[in-house]
């Protein structure tokens, strides 16, 4: 089963996955990062196919796909 993994150190929260992903698999997190954001997370397992469109639109490479 595909899935996603957000680096919360990296991540800054810009929201460019959440709009990219075409099953609206990612949400922002409610929680503060250790870097002062509120990262991106995967929000529903077992939602995600893999397309990667989050990993492309990321512009600090803080998304890891896994197919």
């Amino acid at each position: 089963m595909p899935k996603i993994e957000v680096n919360e150190t990296r991540c800054k929260g810009c929201q460019l996955c959440t709009k990219a992903c075409p099953k609206q698999c990612i949400e922002i997190s409610d929680t503060f990062s250790t870097t002062g954001y509120y990262p991106a997370k995967l929000a529903k397992q077992d939602c995600c196919i893999g397309c990667g469109m989050c990993f492309q639109v990321c512009p600090d490479i803080a998304i890891t796909v896994f197919r």
